[in-house]
């Protein structure tokens, strides 16, 4: 059986976990590891034959499938390089938020006949919104993510939320706006923006509220509107995801599950067929 080789960009919490589980799977094999620092590639024993020293050399090796778990700003600087050497799978999709990196790396799969993943991760139902984004029945959609205060990495906050006491609305308006303030916590907002292709990051609404009491959890809602009737009656559903996360974490334990079945089916389809474009996995 011919092994799918992955190129990990990032050696975070997720970035080892992805590691841990692929280096023993028996479909994958490690192309290399990239990181930021590489004394964190050292220390976790990573061999010294998979460490690529510079994104940049990424031409000397043969990738199939590139992951990136590192930061939104990798896409932007590397995301037209990678798709040069592989199909893509972009764990920090708030990076397509900027609509010259959306664009150039939609012209980017086009020319080299490769396809963006973009992984549901805390997601649910995006399947569903997908399929109704394409029919056109989607008519709104509103991601409200509530955390602990510590879990939230914004750019830029009025006040320090930290010290909060009651739970507050940090922020609410579209996706687009919200994914720089908060480009570590929001890619699940960035998911559905992707999924949503008649909203885009322009209508799909985001809110983030920093809880101080939520000190287990992370809780994401997803409210979506469909058409209305004659009679003015309106499709609409809601789910809410409790999701375990201790204070601090930026990603809650189940999503790592989830990312890692993600990568599974995007690997699963890039085996299967070509394909082009931002594709929800």
């Amino acid at each position: 059986m011919i092994k799918l080789r992955i190129g990990i960009v990032g050696f975070g919490h997720l970035g080892q976990y992805l590691y841990s589980l692929l280096e023993s799977h028996p479909q994958f094999e490690i192309a290399f590891v990239w990181n930021r620092s590489k004394n964190v590639l050292i220390d976790r024993h990573v061999a010294p034959s998979l460490i690529l020293d510079k994104l940049e050399n990424i031409f000397e090796l043969e990738v199939d499938l590139i992951v990136e778990v590192a930061h939104p700003s990798i896409t932007k600087k590397y995301g037209q390089l990678f798709l040069e050497h592989g199909a893509y799978f972009i764990g920090s999709p708030t990076a397509l938020a900027d609509q010259e990196t959306y664009d150039l790396l939609q012209k980017a799969t086009n020319t080299q006949n490769r396809a963006v993943y973009v992984p549901s991760g805390a997601l649910w139902g995006g399947e569903d919104i997908r399929r109704m984004a394409l029919q056109g029945s989607l008519k709104g959609l509103t991601i409200t993510m509530a955390k602990h205060p510590s879990s939230f990495k914004l750019t830029d906050s009025e006040g320090d939320i930290t010290a909060i006491t009651e739970p507050k609305v940090v922020y609410e308006g579209s996706v687009r706006q919200l994914c720089p303030l908060a480009p570590n916590n929001v890619n699940t907002m960035a998911a559905a923006a992707v999924a949503a292709s008649n909203l885009g990051f322009d209508m799909v609404y985001g809110r983030i509220i920093a809880d101080p009491s939520l000190l287990d959890w992370h809780v994401i809602e997803v409210e979506v509107t469909g058409p209305s009737q004659a009679d003015g009656r309106t499709f609409t559903t809601k789910t809410i995801r409790k999701n375990p996360a201790d204070p601090g974490a930026v990603t809650g334990t189940a999503t790592f599950g989830s990312f890692f079945s993600s990568l599974l089916n995007a690997a699963r389809r890039h085996g299967y067929h070509p394909e082009t474009g931002f594709i929800l996995c």
